[in-house]
């Protein structure tokens, strides 16, 4: 199962991300979590999202590049869900060994993201990808699509197969490897 975290302030008004989501129509094994559709008041169901994980072999987090952060509600939301003793810490454990990937859409083209020679992408997921290994999760390399404003129908069209290709040689990969759900790690 893959649960993907999805997080867009304003989720149809979204071509890049739509686009995205829409190439996995019809995918049984993938669930799509639309926090601000879910939650447009800010009020977290915390326990449906730690079930949600914990059905999760790999978890995607996905959403645009605001001001070279995460939107408002995903930060809530990992703040509320990944908690200390189920998450991380003493008596945790129930996202150990599930993959984590990085989905991200930006407005600025690719090299706007590149600075001194380094990834500057990488540099700015630096933190999502520390929270998700002291929760034990895997961190796998980023999906990222750049200058999503300027983008035809087509291109996004592209990307679109592109991710859905990749979630189904995950899924391939992932063939006979649930992962046990939170009620077998007590």
């Amino acid at each position: 199962m893959i649960v993907i975290i999805y997080a867009h302030p304003y989720p149809r008004h979204s071509r890049a991300n739509s686009a995205l989501l829409d190439a996995l129509d019809g995918m049984e094994k993938v669930r799509v979590r639309s926090l601000y559709e879910l939650y447009p008041d800010f009020s977290i169901d915390v326990a449906a999202e730690q079930e949600a994980l914990a059905q999760a072999r790999l978890v995607v987090w996905q959403h645009p590049l605001h001001w070279y952060g995460a939107p408002a509600l995903f930060r809530l939301w990992m703040d509320k869900v990944l908690q200390y003793g189920w998450a991380y810490g003493k008596g945790a454990g129930m996202l150990d060994g599930k993959d984590l990937m990085w989905t991200v859409t930006t407005g600025g083209d690719e090299g706007n993201f590149s600075c001194c020679g380094e990834n500057h992408l990488g540099m700015l997921g630096q933190p999502l990808r520390s929270a998700g290994e002291q929760c034990g999760m895997r961190w796998l390399a980023p999906y990222s699509l750049h200058g999503v404003t300027t983008l035809t129908q087509d291109q996004l069209a592209g990307a679109g197969v592109r991710y859905r290709e990749q979630f189904e040689a995950l899924l391939r990969q992932y063939e006979g490897t649930e992962p046990a759900t939170g009620a077998d790690h007590e």
